[in-house]
């Protein structure tokens, strides 16, 4: 079993950058480990993943060259660099981590096993 605990959200102007990370309780080695958003009003929705294998990436269609996941099994932690915000961006941000022992990737929310509680990420115009 995994804790997930989820930092560096906050206020930025469109344009900036921001840096979310997720710490893990459990080692994560095991686990593939996703980004997940919510706006207000509207359903958690796929942001990036990452494999146990940290080659294996995917990434949302609206973040694709913005964003960029990484992960350090060695420091069971897995972040977000989150570049080029735009308003759209503004959710709470949850990590989450899949069992995975066959380096599979997953995109949706019911794939997961694990959450964290979020971050807040406000992008203002």
């Amino acid at each position: 079993q995994v804790q997930l605990v989820e930092s560096g959200g906050g206020l930025v102007q469109a344009g900036g950058s921001l840096r979310l990370s997720c710490a893990a309780s459990g080692r994560t080695s095991s686990y593939a480990m996703g980004w997940f958003r919510q706006a207000p009003g509207k359903e958690r929705d796929f942001v990036a993943t990452i494999g146990t294998s940290s080659a294996n990436t995917l990434y949302a269609d609206s973040v694709k060259g913005r964003f960029t996941i990484s992960r350090d099994n060695a420091k069971n932690t897995v972040s977000l660099q989150m570049n080029s915000l735009k308003p759209e961006d503004t959710a709470d941000y949850y990590c989450a981590a899949k069992v995975d022992r066959l380096r599979g990737i997953y995109a949706y929310t019911r794939d997961y096993d694990y959450w964290g509680q979020g971050t807040r990420v406000t992008v203002s115009a």
